[in-house]
């Protein structure tokens, strides 16, 4: 994979909506997200797109049709699926919607993320650290 597309991914910001909002950065602890978890009971959490397949820049109603298919998916898992939004802090990139989805394991995350042809998903295990998942 392009080396400046990985880098692109380490230094997004994965934003989390909804009734708490938080910032998620690639290896830095999230204290929010810890509580998060634990107010959840869940060990681990994943933020997962459908948007832009292999970073391929995809008409809205196709990424929109992919992210209602992705929550779909998640809720027929019983997974609670958080609105959240890759943004790139450069504005080289498009803002990418996607989910936090708490109690995502990391293997799931990484079956889930290709289903969805993504490159990458980002994963915290207990210690509440989001980490870059390579995919391909």
């Amino acid at each position: 994979m392009d080396p400046t597309l990985i880098q692109a991914y380490r230094q997004a910001e994965y934003r989390v909506l909804g009734d708490e909002p938080m910032v998620l950065r690639i290896d830095v602890a999230s204290a929010p997200l810890a509580g998060l978890h634990r107010t959840l009971n869940v060990d681990c959490s994943a933020f997962i797109t459908a948007w832009n397949p292999l970073s391929q820049l995809t008409p809205a109603s196709v990424n929109r049709a992919r992210h209602g298919q992705l929550a779909a998916d998640m809720a027929a898992r019983g997974l609670y699926a958080i609105e959240a939004i890759g943004v790139d802090p450069a504005g080289h990139w498009p803002d990418e919607p996607g989910y936090l989805v708490p109690g995502l394991s990391e293997q799931d995350a990484r079956q889930t993320g290709r289903r969805y042809g993504q490159n990458a998903v980002v994963w915290a295990g207990s210690e509440a650290t989001p980490r870059l998942i390579l995919l391909r």
